[in-house]
This record gives C-alpha cells, sequence and structure tokens, in this order.
C-alpha cells in the first residue's frame, strides 16, 4: 500500500507541516486521482472533526488510513510525554488517548514521534526516561482493547535528543513492555542515524509495522540522491507487508510533490511487490 500523509482541518496550514493540507474532500479527491491507496491523516485535536464524513470521503475514493501521525501535538502546541511539567505531560497523554479514539475508528494505528519529548536542562536523564515509558504503557493500556497498536518513530538528532536509533528505539520497546507498542522506520531519519540503512532495516524489521519514504533532502522520493529500490527490496526481503507513505516536504508545491513521489514509487513498488 502507498500512501501519503495528509493534515486534517485542525492543523494550522504552515509550509513545515510534512504533509498535504487544505479542503479535506478535494485533498482525498487529488489524491486518489493520482493513484494512492491511502492516506495518513496528521491531527492534534480530533474531536473538533467529523469521523462520519471523513468516513464517508475515505470510502467515496476508495482511501484506506493505515496510522494517524502526532507530530504536531509537539510541533505546534509543544506537548510532551517528557515535558518537566505534569499539566503538559498530562495534556499530551489526553490528546493521545482522543488520537487512539479517532484511529480505533479509522481501523489505524498510532505514530509515536517528537510527542514522546527531549532530554531537558536540569532533568536527570533517568527521569525523562521513566516519564516516557509511564506515558507509553498508560496511552497502550487504553489503545489496547480498541484494536490499535502504538508506532515509536525514531527521529534524527536534529529535531530531538531522544530515541534518535532504531537500536534505542527497540529498547524502550522492552522497557515499554506492552505487546501493542511496535516501531516504524522513518528513511529519511534512518539515512542520518543509523551507520548501514539497509542493515538496520533487515535487523528490526520484525518490530516494524509502518515506513515514512522520503529522499535524503525530505523532499519526495526521486528528487534527490536515495535508492529506493535498494530500500524497498530490503524490505521486501524480510517479508514486510504492510505500509510505505511519504512523508515529505511539499516542495514545489503539494500537487507536484505528490504526483512526483508516485511516479518515482509506484513502479518501483510494482517491480518488487507485484
Amino acid at each position: 500500500m502507498l500512501c501519503y500523509q495528509m493534515a486534517t482541518p485542525d492543523i494550522a496550514i504552515s509550509p513545515e507541516v510534512t504533509a498535504y493540507q487544505g479542503d479535506l474532500d478535494q485533498g482525498l479527491s487529488a489524491l486518489s486521482a493520482l493513484g494512492y491507496n491511502g492516506v495518513e491523516f496528521m491531527t492534534l485535536a480530533p474531536d473538533r472533526l467529523d469521523v462520519g464524513k471523513i468516513e464517508e470521503m475515505l470510502s467515496k475514493y476508495g482511501l484506506s488510513v493505515p496510522l494517524i501521525c502526532t507530530g504536531e501535538i509537539f510541533g505546534q502546541l509543544q506537548y510532551s510525554f517528557a515535558d518537566p511539567d505534569a499539566d503538559v505531560r498530562g495534556k499530551a497523554v489526553e490528546r493521545l488517548r482522543d488520537i487512539v479514539d479517532f484511529a480505533s475508528r479509522l481501523g489505524a494505528n498510532v505514530n509515536i514521534g517528537r510527542v514522546r519529548g527531549h532530554y531537558s536542562p536540569g532533568v536527570p536523564k533517568e527521569r525523562t526516561y521513566r516519564m516516557a515509558v509511564e506515558a507509553l504503557r498508560e496511552i497502550c493500556d487504553y489503545a489496547a482493547p480498541k484494536g490499535v497498536q502504538l508506532a515509536i518513530e525514531t527521529v534524527t538528532i536534529m529535531q530531538t535528543n531522544f530515541i534518535n536509533t532504531l537500536e534505542e528505539a527497540a529498547l524502550l520497546l522492552h522497557a515499554v513492555g506492552r505487546r501493542n507498542c511496535r516501531l516504524m522506520m522513518d528513511v529519511f531519519h534512518m539515512n542520518l542515524e543509523e551507520k548501514d540503512l539497509l542493515e538496520a532495516i533487515r535487523k528490526y524489521a520484525e518490530l516494524c509495522i509502518h515506513v515514512h519514504l522520503a529522499d535524503n533532502n525530505r523532499r519526495y522520493p526521486g528528487n534527490c540522491g536515495l535508492d529506493f529500490r535498494k530500500i524497498l527490496s530490503a524490505f521486501h526481503e524480510v517479508g514486510y507487508s504492510g505500509a510505505f507513505c511519504t512523508e515529505i516536504f511539499q516542495i514545489p508545491d503539494q500537487d507536484s510533490a505528490a504526483k512526483g513521489a508516485i511516479e518515482h514509487l509506484a513502479p518501483i513498488i510494482s517491480e518488487i511487490y507485484g
């Protein structure tokens, strides 16, 4: 499945957002017409959304939703699980509960990226780690009976100093100790943080339930230097059969980026996966 990330209307429109933005019906129509199989919704306040209408639009355009992205909970609200302020941590957890409900309705899982937080000056690293683990356990326990899995995403140190590599993420999964706490891979971040991108895919694939694709300049795949034939072949070799979704800057504009991504990726996916 090839998906494109799309922001719901509760996300403030910004060039920093790595998703298709604007009118939801128009965007879903455009992505479906290009040939995408699904969308990864980026949201931060799903209680403001009419989920019934969203379900109707998804059905109308034949699109599924494998994952809900939570990046802007930190990006636009600055809420995280590791904030020294207990009130802020509570707001982050409450937002995730709402997103789990939204995901459950759509049959999706939930990503945990920057919302996990970061190490802060004056706060012992052990305390930061413990706060993140406790929040993840709470959300996992809330999500499990709803059939929702959490997907921990590694992020480059240029965006956070907490959980940058797949090895660190795997250790976090072990500390959380919940069956529905899993891992997702973002090729852009991995290319910066892993010694060998392809070997990292092979080593941690059994934990992976979702994949983000972007070129090494975080623009659409095929725009710069990553070899996506080798990358997708590595995922196929280890038996990965989940969704691939772009998470890219909308450059030069979102319609051109969406078109460029699928024109590059679709033939490779067809060749490798059949």
